[in-house]
């Protein structure tokens, strides 16, 4: 940390999700971005440039070497998620960390256990949690207004939008999966939060790939490459029980043939005294009053922040005063958990058990 008292943030990542850090973190007081890089140098100088960062390194192992810097973003491919998390963790910094956790379970343990030695903050960067209507949603369900939640529906279908065909967003070894590891993971995570944390246990899912190898269903994020290849999910589909018996059904697609919900994201949660309702930017509580339903419809603040702005904020505040973030790192192995296990079930037509052994 500076004189003045200004965390030192390294962003490792100077593409598309890096710069969305980027532009939250330079309206902080408390932090400035001190450093920065990228595997193609000629972005890192461009985005030194636009943000009047001082520094800029040829590789994340120089970046890390530098003891100025007290924690990193890390926004890279899915594949370089473990190895560039725990080598900022032995390094002595704090880790936020871009979805999802890794490209599969053992990777995702690997960086739990090297955050437990650590003794640094590790913070996912799952934004859908600080979105106004889902905190006015998970502040309900803190006050026991939904009662026990039983049941929750959710998912993001997409009807036309696979990422970069044939670069790494579409092949399985660098990228982990398709849009279940890719959108999926949002409200995967979103649900299991608004649920209260139940543990999952058991998952039985499919997936399957209708568009990709057609290629078929393309979006507009990223540029193709066409001589590239595909051998991920386009849709994904699942049911997960808790070990207090309550289940969580999921639903997502890159490409699909349908206009459901908006093709967007949604959840529904079913709980024993009311309910939530989240799709298409809008949100409903539902209950019953005199025998009939009753719903309230819940709505943005006037001049509100806006999500990455807080959680950029709580990534400070827990490195400074020493906070488990709320979106930790054993939220990110829950989630890596269940997704191996929904590709795993796929694979074999079986109920899969989740292994939550480190």
């Amino acid at each position: 940390m500076s004189a003045n008292d200004k965390l030192q943030i390294g962003v490792i990542g100077a593409g598309n999700i890096g710069n969305v850090h980027m532009k939250e973190f330079i309206k902080l007081n408390d932090a400035a971005i001190a450093a920065v890089t990228d595997a193609y140098a000629p972005l890192a100088e461009q985005r030194a440039k636009e943000y009047g960062i001082p520094k800029v390194y040829s590789s994340y192992e120089a970046l890390l070497a530098d003891a100025e810097i007290d924690a990193v973003i890390v926004c890279v491919p899915n594949e370089m998620h473990a190895p560039i998390s725990i080598a900022a963790l032995q390094a002595g910094k704090h880790v936020l960390l871009e979805k999802p956790m890794a490209v599969n379970a053992a990777s995702a343990k690997a960086i739990v256990r090297a955050h437990r030695e650590s003794n640094k903050v590790l913070m996912m960067a799952h934004q859908m949690r600080w979105e106004p209507l889902n905190l006015q949603v998970k502040e309900q369900v803190e006050k026991g207004a939904l009662g026990k939640i039983y049941n929750v529906k959710t998912g993001w279908l997409r009807r036309k939008g696979i990422p970069g065909w044939g670069t790494w967003f579409t092949q399985m070894d660098k990228a982990g999966g398709g849009p279940l590891i890719d959108i999926g993971v949002h409200m995967l995570d979103l649900s299991l939060h608004l649920m209260g944390s139940p543990k999952p246990v058991s998952v039985f899912g499919t997936t399957y790939a209708e568009f990709g190898p057609k290629k078929k269903g393309i979006g507009t994020w990223g540029k193709p490459d066409w001589n590239g290849s595909y051998d991920v999910e386009d849709l994904a589909t699942a049911l997960i029980k808790m070990e207090d018996g309550s289940t969580l059904s999921l639903d997502v697609s890159w490409a699909a043939h349908t206009s459901f919900v908006d093709n967007g994201p949604y959840i529904y949660l079913m709980g024993s005294d009311g309910g939530a309702s989240l799709s298409g930017g809008k949100g409903k509580l539902h209950t019953e009053l005199f025998d009939r339903t009753a719903d309230v419809e819940l709505t943005t603040p006037a001049n509100d922040e806006g999500a990455r702005q807080r959680l950029s904020r709580h990534f400070i505040e827990c490195i400074k005063e020493g906070k488990e973030p709320i979106t930790s790192a054993m939220s990110g192995l829950t989630n890596s958990l269940v997704l191996e296990a929904i590709y795993e079930s796929s694979r074999s037509g079986e109920v899969v058990k989740l292994d939550w052994s480190l």
